[in-house]
């Protein structure tokens, strides 16, 4: 069942909604919604202040204005509605680039480690 959840496709509207709903009281729900949990009791724990309020605001532009690639690619793992599945050897060569991608997201501080971690194994799950 958790497996279920965790690999469910996420719409980017969708988490465009929940981060401008951020503006209210409780902050970070898009956080839960894309699979980032610890980022969502940070924003909870900080929804006293503005600082949640407006890291919401802007990342609902950024999922509204970014192309749907890019919001499969960083929460989708890469998987877009509309393509079919891509042959093995391609499907391992995108996992890989993914996997680089990802790594250089962490290295730059942008992910956790906890979150790198989730991300890795989903992706070597797809393998």
């Amino acid at each position: 069942m958790d497996k279920m959840i965790l690999t469910k496709r996420k719409s980017r509207a969708i988490a465009a909604v929940l981060a401008f709903s951020g503006i209210l009281p409780i902050s970070g729900l898009h956080k839960f919604y894309l699979g980032q949990p610890l980022w969502g009791i940070v924003y909870v724990l900080l929804s006293w202040t503005p600082i949640p309020k407006v890291a919401s605001a802007i990342e609902g532009v950024w999922y509204l204005t970014q192309e749907e690639e890019t919001f499969d690619r960083h929460f989708n793992l890469g998987e877009s509605a509309t393509k079919a599945s891509p042959p093995v050897g391609n499907q391992v060569e995108s996992v890989a680039n993914a996997l680089r991608e990802l790594e250089a997201l962490r290295q730059d501080g942008l992910i956790s480690e906890y979150e790198f971690e989730q991300k890795r194994r989903q992706m070597l799950d797809q393998i």
